[in-house]
């Protein structure tokens, strides 16, 4: 097989569904043992939204490094890291799950930077939606499965058993990371990259004067505060819906994007254009399924997983498409940290959909909550209209100079 499925690009794919294989365990776990120990909604949204929020703060400085070291140097030494964080949980309380989250978060924003920019720099542009479809669809795959596993270990009330897959998945995902290889040229640092990086105070200026990354950027954060809102609190929303299972929910989404992500990854634009009847359809998805959710306590599990279809049709088709979008847009010499900050309001946006919407579910219900959802995902219908105007400097072909 060639170009992104050949086999040095399936092995990185391979780390990356061991990589995420933790998350999809504690996402269950956390929200139902912090609700044991007594924690409200706004401390476990806290809690929950701390990994993300710390990756957003990092993703920018990990475009930046492994723009200079390059992307292999950088991943050896975050999963020694990534491994400490999954022993903490092993053995502390909620204090403890709060700084694991954290350290958690720092690794995902360099784990995931890494490989993302080393497929994009190794593949062709015809490519690189494919690439990244591939990288999302993996990094999704252990959701499909996990939450039914976390489910089984809490039942049992033998909390060994999960102390055995984090140890577990560490040991496994450390030996895969320490023997993945890339393209030489991707894995080595750029020459001169120090140079071409822009300083990290005006790139986070582009969020705003760059009208390419500020659409994709708003759009990223609105749709990721109702993911947030979903892999949080589900666990604890399932059990107020008649006939609602929080694992048949999640493994549910998760399959979807897997499947979704696999079937659709050669429809996802890969031009450089913006689609705007595509995203908008899918922020319409997004909408229609968190009024799903909302309205599941009255209407049942029938549209409790019709939710989980509809959100996991969204979730998997708007970070590639945005993704794929932005590698054409932006300036060539800042893209990374670029593509970065981007994916940083992903980041942000799911730690909202626990930090805010916890309280917000503290003092009116669950069901309301995912209603406001369904309004954000509403308006970003509108937004999603109309392209984001300009040409950037990586569309414009260069000429040559007079000598």
């Amino acid at each position: 097989m060639k170009g992104a499925l050949s086999w040095p690009f399936l092995r990185l794919y391979g780390l990356t569904l061991l990589y995420f294989s933790a998350n999809a365990i504690l996402n269950v776990i956390l929200p139902l043992q912090g609700q044991s120990l007594g924690a409200t909604n706004a401390t476990i949204g806290i809690i929950m939204g701390a990994y993300l929020f710390t990756t957003m703060l990092f993703r920018p400085w990990a475009g930046l490094l492994i723009q200079k070291y390059g992307p292999i140097r950088v991943l050896r030494t975050i999963l020694a890291v990534n491994g400490l964080a999954l022993l903490l949980y092993t053995f502390t309380g909620l204090e403890g799950y709060f700084i694991a989250r954290m350290l958690q978060g720092v690794c995902t924003a360099f784990f995931s930077m890494a490989l993302q920019l080393g497929i994009i720099d190794a593949l062709p542009d015809e490519d690189r939606s494919q690439g990244i479809s591939m990288y999302s669809l993996c990094a999704s795959m252990p959701g499909v499965i996990g939450p039914l596993l976390a489910l089984g270990m809490w039942q049992t009330g033998d909390l060994h058993i999960f102390t055995a897959s984090m140890i577990a998945i560490a040991v496994l995902t450390g030996a895969v990371g320490y023997s993945a290889k890339m393209d030489k040229k991707t894995a080595e640092p750029a020459a001169g990259s120090t140079k071409q990086g822009v300083t990290m105070m005006n790139s986070f200026g582009q969020l705003v004067r760059n009208p390419h990354l500020f659409k994709c950027s708003v759009l990223m954060l609105a749709a990721s505060l109702v993911f947030g809102a979903v892999t949080t609190f589900i666990p604890l929303y399932a059990a107020l819906v008649q006939g609602g299972n929080a694992a048949v929910y999640l493994m549910l989404q998760a399959a979807t994007v897997v499947l979704a992500r696999f079937l659709c990854r050669k429809s996802i634009p890969s031009d450089g254009k913006w689609h705007s009847l595509f995203v908008m359809g899918i922020m319409l998805l997004l909408s229609v399924s968190a009024f799903c959710v909302s309205f599941a306590m009255t209407g049942g599990m029938l549209f409790f997983y019709t939710g989980a279809v509809l959100m996991g049709v969204a979730q998997a088709l708007l970070y590639p498409t945005l993704t794929t979008y932005l590698t054409f847009v932006l300036p060539q010499a800042s893209r990374n940290v670029l593509v970065g900050l981007f994916i940083a309001t992903a980041d942000l946006g799911v730690s909202l959909g626990g930090m805010v919407m916890g309280p917000i579910a503290d003092f009116s219900s669950y069901s309301f909550m995912y209603r406001l959802c369904a309004i954000l995902g509403a308006l970003m219908i509108l937004f999603a209209y109309g392209g984001a105007g300009g040409r950037y400097p990586s569309q414009v072909k260069p000429t040559k100079k007079r000598r």
